[in-house]
């Protein structure tokens, strides 16, 4: 098995990092644009192999997308963030036309390859890759729900004091302060979280959730990695393995939920052929308003993109 990572930055190396020391691959493919970072990144990880005790071989390579030929999985990890002064159609724009260079020259090299997008805004740098890349939907997708999920799931168990590990919870919709948590599918250990949490603490958690990523930003002025790699290496072992695990996952919708043409985070099964089936949930009424409150932002995003395409044509 061999997985090309594009993006040797923080969340690539950490999801490169985490698919060698858990053996997820037998080859991990860093790729970067800067001169000797996949490969300085690669090396270091390599060569903690015998003291972590694991085979998988890491290679980098500069802008050599030769080298990520038979990949079976990728994942995009490359763009800028959002530098002061940058508006949000400069950074889509700049962004999209980073994700759809790196889609091209996998698609090239790996048309059989399934994609993972990590790269922000991530809903719409989905849609970028997807329609780049002309696979069909269950063979490109979004990480973001594992992310927001995980989040979710560690301050629960921070406040409850127990194992997050026992924690079981799922998040819908886009990636960011529209993201819709669903505290009614929450359980820990089985049981319903809306017995052992008062509403005004778990409402407290649900939105700290949706500014989780803004939380680790103000604290270390740059973007989170660890978790973020991790979530995407997850995905990544899903697929490899053939776990058919369930997760949230950013996926275009053809239909489901009653939405059509927009990807956002839904509940899927990810197995050997990526995504294997979309999950609907019987959403009440409240939780349809919050996601049809997500799609609108999402596809005002997705529109932008259109537009700024169309401009350059």
């Amino acid at each position: 098995m061999k997985v090309t990572v594009v993006g040797a930055g923080n969340v690539g190396a950490t999801c490169a990092d985490v698919l060698a020391y858990r053996e997820i691959a037998n080859e991990v493919v860093l790729v970067d644009i800067k001169e000797g970072f996949a490969e300085g990144k690669a090396l270091d990880i390599w060569q903690k192999a015998p003291i972590n005790l694991y085979d998988t071989r890491t290679v980098g390579v500069t802008n050599d997308y030769s080298k990520t030929a038979g990949s079976d999985v990728v994942v995009i990890t490359s763009g800028l963030p959002r530098k002061p002064g940058m508006t949000r159609d400069d950074l889509i724009s700049t962004n999209a036309g980073i994700v759809t260079s790196v889609t091209e020259n996998i698609v090239k090299h790996s048309p059989d390859a399934i994609i993972i997008v990590v790269s922000n805004p991530l809903d719409v740098m989905t849609y970028a890759a997807h329609i780049t890349s002309k696979l069909p939907r269950t063979r490109v997708m979004g990480m973001a729900g594992i992310l927001d999920t995980a989040r979710y799931r560690a301050f629960l168990a921070e406040a409850l004091n127990v194992s997050p590990k026992d924690i079981q919870a799922v998040l819908m919709g886009g990636h960011g302060d529209t993201m819709v948590p669903l505290p009614r599918y929450t359980t820990v250990g089985g049981i319903p979280v809306t017995e052992l949490i008062d509403e005004e603490t778990l409402n407290a958690i649900v939105e700290r959730t949706k500014n989780g990523g803004g939380e680790l930003v103000k604290l270390m002025g740059t973007s989170a990695w660890y978790a973020p790699g991790s979530a995407a290496a997850q995905m990544v072992e899903a697929i490899v393995r053939d776990q058919r695990r369930v997760f949230p996952v950013c996926v275009k919708l053809e239909g489901e939920y009653g939405i059509d043409g927009v990807y956002l985070g839904v509940p899927v099964i990810l197995g050997k052929n990526g995504i294997e089936r979309i999950i609907e949930l019987d959403l009440n009424e409240d939780e349809k308003q919050l996601l049809e409150t997500s799609r609108g932002h999402v596809k005002e995003v997705m529109d932008a993109l259109d537009n700024i395409n169309a401009a350059k044509a």
